[in-house]
């Protein structure tokens, strides 16, 4: 017997990607990414996107999500890609899908894909962790003996058993700092700013928090709020994290001049007063 196919014609294909920023924020860092992508797709019927589809029994839209932040963190650069059967303005498309959103999974930014390989430009993250009940003083403490060690070996239970690594490594900045002065604080209170580069196996910020337990014994009373405050391509000389959708946006074709603009740069001069 040959091979079953699915009924029906196949699937339209692809015309266009958009590739689109968006945020967990407030309680929502709390979706999972599977919780998530629910939501997602609930909007991208609600905002009646044209989207592509996979071939096969159980076709399902066309969405590329490119290393989303763990649950419990809130983020301010998330990103994944859609592809859709029909051209649509990447800002319009934009506002649509944000007010089908929950408040807190919000879009900010969209693109139209116009150059390959956006997971191969997220190669470091930029967090933010706050510390509260820890001071200034002890986190920069903390901070120095990192930085000055080699290695910092920390443990992680993952579901193949507990797995121990180095997480000094990855760790391209860490600076402490006090909270800023438009976010009031009830008692001490410590901001760490990281940038770790995307390496396997991955250092997640709770990892760098460990290794401050094991090098200083700094250890938060509560847990740090952690926030992701961008990733992309991470810049060797300046230390950097640039925008992952800069080169679509440089890759756009220029618009045209507008009928006023044409007008006004080949109008003869007149005579002079």
């Amino acid at each position: 017997m040959g091979k079953r196919q699915p009924e029906g014609p196949p699937p339209a294909p692809a015309v266009q990607r958009i590739r689109l920023r968006y945020t967990k924020r407030g309680r929502l860092r709390f979706t999972s990414h599977r919780d998530f992508q629910r939501a997602f797709e609930r909007a991208l019927r609600r905002a009646e996107v044209p989207m592509a589809y996979s071939a096969g029994f159980t076709p399902h839209p066309k969405v590329s999500y490119a290393n989303a932040a763990p649950t419990g963190t809130g983020s301010e650069a998330e990103y994944l890609e859609i592809a859709l059967t029909e051209a649509r303005d990447p800002d319009k498309l934009r506002a649509l899908l944000d007010e089908s959103l929950p408040t807190g999974l919000d879009i900010t930014d969209a693109v139209e894909a116009r150059t390959p390989g956006l997971a191969d430009r997220l190669t470091a993250s930029v967090w933010e962790l706050r510390l509260d009940g820890v001071t200034p003083e002890d986190a920069e403490s903390a901070v120095a003996a990192f930085l000055a060690a080699e290695t910092v070996e920390v443990s992680r239970k993952t579901k193949n058993g507990v797995r121990s690594f180095d997480a000094r490594g990855a760790v391209a900045d860490l600076q402490a700092a006090r909270p800023q002065a438009d976010r009031p604080v009830d008692g001490p209170c410590a901001i760490l700013r990281l940038v770790v580069r995307h390496v396997a196996p991955a250092v997640r910020p709770d990892d760098v928090l460990s290794g401050l337990r094991a090098v200083a014994d700094l250890a938060p009373p509560v847990p740090a709020a952690v926030t992701r405050l961008a990733q992309g391509l991470f810049d060797e000389e300046s230390g950097t994290v640039t925008d992952p959708l800069a080169p679509d946006r440089e890759a756009a074709p220029a618009a045209p001049p507008t009928a006023a603009g044409t007008a006004s740069a080949t109008a003869p001069e007149g005579p002079a007063a």
